[in-house]
């Protein structure tokens, strides 16, 4: 019997689910599954979850006290409901849950760090193995990367995401941090609309991206692993077919899930050996200096940072007014 693309490229790769809605996951099984504040802001609307969101406000709410500002207690909120929504989801993957630092402290390494300890203290408190089952998720800024590199050392496994440039993916593997996000349609976004060319397949400059990197990591010998994100077609994950996780929308896993066709390997990590790759020298002027180049990377890190801090204003506008309803009173505003 003919496998599906879905099951063919579980035999090359660890598929991740890339939502915050638990029914996807049920239905899909992946081994791991990252969120970030626009997919939990999705999920907190959908009426399934609102049992979970009111629990969490209510308990936040508690906590903060009666005299704390709607505003207060939602930002408390949702850092909560990440690790619910976490939590619920560890109860169907076998594997890990990335959980994200809030966006807006993408340039404070010393209040990621913080924020990453809080996320982790949360997870222990409810008997779950973090260095097992937990990354933490931070934007690859050279802040991120310095706090990912303190954290690592302390044993909490990092997930570096919005990264678009090698000079991002350099810097991460020589951080030690576990895993990178590379965002493969955000890159294409940026070329098409840079260009006004369309592109297709290999020629896909996400896709290029991606295996840049992945033989750099192979060919060097890094143990931090790639895990290609932000897809926009099935073609974009067939040539990225070996890469060692990609973490898939709900929607592409349903089109993997139902095309049967022949699926290559197209990332080894035995090729990559044998390739002629220069290493790249790195510290923070090699960096700044890289991403001052790489306008694509800048852009979309810029780009990706605001759009994730607007999700979160958006969620605790949204976490604000149904704290109100549970109260039963007007909300304030926040």
């Amino acid at each position: 019997m003919a496998q599906s693309l879905l099951e063919q490229l579980r035999s090359y790769t660890t598929v991740v689910a890339d939502t915050g809605d638990i029914e996807a996951m049920e239905k899909f099984r992946p081994t791991d599954a990252t969120t970030n504040p626009s997919l939990i802001t999705t999920a907190a609307q959908m009426p399934q979850y609102e049992p979970i969101v009111d629990e969490v406000l209510k308990q936040a709410r508690n906590d903060k006290g009666e005299s704390a500002s709607d505003r207060d207690v939602a930002n408390l909120a949702f850092q909560r409901l990440a690790i619910a929504f976490g939590k619920k989801i560890l109860a169907i993957v076998p594997g890990r849950v990335s959980t994200e630092v809030d966006a807006r402290l993408s340039y404070d390494t010393q209040k990621t760090i913080d924020q990453a300890r809080s996320i982790i203290a949360q997870y222990q408190e409810a008997g779950i193995d973090y260095s097992k089952h937990i990354l933490i998720k931070i934007a690859s800024t050279w802040e991120g990367i310095k706090a990912a590199e303190v954290l690592e050392k302390e044993g909490i496994h990092c997930n570096l995401t919005l990264l678009f440039g090698m000079h991002q993916a350099v810097a991460c593997a020589e951080a030690g941090v576990t895993l990178i996000s590379p965002f493969v349609g955000r890159i294409l976004d940026w070329y098409k609309k840079d260009t006004g060319k369309d592109y297709q397949g290999a020629d896909d400059p996400g896709v290029q991206s991606v295996t840049t990197i992945y033989n750099y990591y192979k060919k060097f010998g890094y143990k931090t692993q790639v895990m290609g994100a932000s897809f926009r077609n099935i073609g974009e994950i067939k040539e990225l077919a070996g890469s060692d996780l990609l973490t898939i929308s709900p929607t592409l896993l349903k089109e993997l899930d139902a095309t049967q066709e022949v699926l290559p390997r197209k990332l080894d990590p035995n090729a990559a050996k044998s390739m002629n790759i220069e290493k790249v020298p790195m510290d923070e002027a090699a960096f700044v200096r890289m991403h001052a180049e790489d306008r694509m990377a800048h852009d979309k890190l810029k780009e990706g940072i605001e759009g994730f801090s607007e999700a979160l204003v958006k969620l605790e506008n949204l976490l604000a007014d149904r704290l109100a309803k549970l109260e039963q009173r007007t909300p304030a505003a926040v």
